[in-house]
């Protein structure tokens, strides 16, 4: 047997899971996991489905062009995946080290399964850490001129296209992504921000949660679009702080949050477990 996973969606419409469920069933195929939502505002139903079918030569391709004319007569959105298959993941990286660790660890012991063809920096401080991994460097460093920054992403793109990745994640990488670059790799790119949006957008998050005395600073995972730090949610979590915190000590303890944050929405992506809709994401746990 041999593990798939269908991802869809599409207008609502009265017999979609019955036709879903009748296409795998004549296929010997067994549903080992249903995650389905209508989302009654746009009237649009999400699926994700799990199921294990006897293995043969060609089962994907073949498996698609059959639900083809399903996928038509509901007007899907949809792609077929194989779990087994490792997703490779282009990380981009500053100079603060802690998420870009977290992540080579976890990818290290096996906890996020996904290859890393390299990592990507403007800064060449973390060369030794990612070296150590085994993996690929390079230096783009982006200059402030205008010109020289649109040269200097550019040649990112270049090396971001040279990896074939399923996804970019920006961990802690302090530069703007210009617009052609998040059209060109739509709901592909993800943020850590370190606040928790919409709140605190933008630059020095720390600093303006410490200037409004809040008691809960946090982590939001997203997806990187034109608009700064407006992207699809995909992951957010909190932290309590005291009066008496400093912005060291805040930053400090929102690190941990930063990390475990962007790990789980990491995750989420690589097992197709998020949809995106209009400028929110649906996300089967």
């Amino acid at each position: 047997m041999r593990s798939l996973r269908l991802i869809a969606s599409c207008p609502e419409r009265i017999g979609i899971v019955a036709r879903v469920a009748t296409f795998l069933a004549d296929r010997g195929a067994s549903i080992t996991q249903a995650d389905q939502y209508q989302d009654s505002g746009s009237n649009t139903f999400f699926m994700r489905y799990g199921f294990d079918i006897p293995d043969a030569d060609g089962l994907v391709p073949e498996m698609s062009e059959a639900f083809r004319p399903i996928a038509e007569a509901f007007a899907m959105k949809w792609k077929l995946r194989d779990p087994n298959e490792r997703r490779r993941v282009v990380l981009l990286v500053s100079k603060f080290d802690h998420c870009l660790a977290y992540l080579l660890h976890r990818w290290r012991v096996g906890d996020l399964k996904m290859d890393v063809p390299c990592v990507i920096s403007n800064h060449n401080d973390l060369r030794e850490l990612v070296e150590w991994y085994g993996i690929l460097y390079h230096h783009v460093p982006v200059p402030k001129e205008a010109t020289r920054k649109q040269a200097a992403f550019e040649e990112t793109a270049r090396r971001i296209e040279e990896a074939v990745p399923d996804a970019i994640v920006l961990a802690r990488y302090m530069q703007i992504f210009p617009s052609w670059l998040c059209e060109r790799f739509r709901n592909s790119v993800i943020n850590i921000h370190h606040s928790f949006l919409p709140s605190f957008v933008g630059a020095r998050p720390y600093h303006q949660s410490k200037e409004r005395g809040v008691k809960l600073i946090g982590a939001t995972c997203h997806y990187v679009t034109e608009e700064l730090d407006a992207g699809p949610i995909i992951e957010q979590d909190v932290i309590r702080v005291r009066h008496s915190d400093t912005i060291e000590d805040m930053m400090r303890l929102g690190k941990d949050v930063e990390n475990t944050v962007l790990a789980r929405g990491l995750r989420c992506h690589l097992e197709d477990r998020i949809l995106v809709h209009e400028n929110k994401t649906i996300l089967f746990s």
